[in-house]
């Protein structure tokens, strides 16, 4: 339960934090496209890990 809440925590820091400066920044194109990349990164680390954990805990359940 708490692993869900701390998942969910982090989720919404990073969509927060990175879509924020991705549609809201006035920087050049090729910067936000980096930082989109960046933050598409960060959610794929994030969902992975998540995954691998669910799949550990999931006997425990």
């Amino acid at each position: 339960m708490i692993g869900n809440i701390i998942f969910i925590i982090l989720f919404l820091l990073i969509s927060f934090f990175g879509m924020g400066p991705v549609l809201l920044a006035d920087g050049t194109f090729k910067e936000r496209m980096i930082t989109l990349l960046v933050v598409l990164l960060l959610y794929g680390i994030l969902i992975y890990i998540f995954y691998r954990w669910k799949k550990k805990n999931k006997s425990k359940d």
